[in-house]
This record gives structure tokens, sequence and C-alpha cells, in this order.
């Protein structure tokens, strides 16, 4: 049995797609998450197994935390899935003047085709 430590956890995203996969292979979780409350109804299906922690893992702090509560809990980490992260939505060609997006034609050529 091997313990993952996932960050990011979110009601839909990645990060409960690769723990609903663990536990269903018999392995223990540790889903990391800014918004715990989220995810407690799905922590109580799964006891033994899961467990949720607050963490902003932009805060060093946090992190270093819940590795020890997560080593405490379950003696180790065997996996570590780095799904933290943001999301941006829309389309592409609307990130004019956003940091990376300095290929993009400007907006008035865009509307020419």
């Amino acid at each position: 049995m091997k313990t993952w430590y996932i960050t990011g956890g979110t009601p839909g995203g990645f990060g409960m797609a690769y723990a609903n996969a663990a536990l269903e292979s018999g392995d223990r979780v540790v889903l990391t998450t800014r918004r715990p409350a989220e995810l407690r109804d799905w922590a109580a299906c799964h006891p033994e197994r899961a467990l949720v922690l607050p963490v902003d893992v932009t805060d060093t702090r946090q992190v270093r935390q819940s590795v020890a509560e997560a080593e405490s809990r379950f003696g180790g980490i065997d996996v570590l899935v780095n799904n933290a992260g943001r999301g941006w939505y829309g389309s592409v060609a609307g990130l004019v003047g956003v940091p990376g997006s300095a290929s993009m034609p400007p907006p008035s050529s865009r509307s020419r085709g």
C-alpha cells in the first residue's frame, strides 16, 4: 500500500481524479487544498485511508506542517503529485498583454482574419 500526497484538491479537478484512482487501487491519500470544507464529505467516505489538509502551497510553513502530519499519520509519502496551480479560462486570443503572449497578434489584426 502506497501513500500519495496530492496538492491542489478541488471537487471535480485532477487532484480528486488522482486521489480516487489511488483509493480504488487500495492506496492511502493525503489531499491538500485551500478549502478543506469542500472535501469534508469525500474524506468521510474514506476515514482510514484519506486525509484532507488545509494548505496554501505558497506558504512554506503550511507545506512543512502538512508533510509532517502526512508522515505521522501514514508513516511516509511514496508518491507526490504536484497538482496545485491556477486555471485560466477563455480563449488564447484573449491573452493580449499577458506575460508570455508576445507572439499574439494585436487585436486589430485578429478581427481582420
